[in-house]
C-alpha cells in the first residue's frame, strides 16, 4: 500500500513542531513539500529523511 499525503499540521505532530515552523523549513530551509493546489502536503519518510540528513539542523548564521 502506498504511503499516505500528510497534511501541514500532521507533519509537525510527527515531527513535534508548530505549523510555523515547517511552513518557514519549506521556504528558508528546503523541506520536501509538494503543492497540491493550495494545500501543502508531505511524505513522512521524505521528511524523516531530509530531518536524519541535517536539513532542520540549525545554522550557524546567526550572531
Amino acid at each position: 500500500m502506498p504511503e499516505p499525503w500528510l497534511s501541514a499540521d500532521a507533519i509537525a505532530t510527527h515531527l513535534g513542531v508548530t505549523k510555523d515552523t515547517v511552513y518557514s523549513w519549506i521556504s528558508e530551509k528546503g523541506m520536501p513539500a509538494h503543492k497540491v493546489g493550495r494545500l501543502w502536503k508531505f511524505q513522512a519518510t521524505e521528511v524523516d529523511d531530509w530531518v536524519r540528513g541535517g536539513g532542520a539542523a540549525v545554522s550557524d548564521e546567526a550572531g
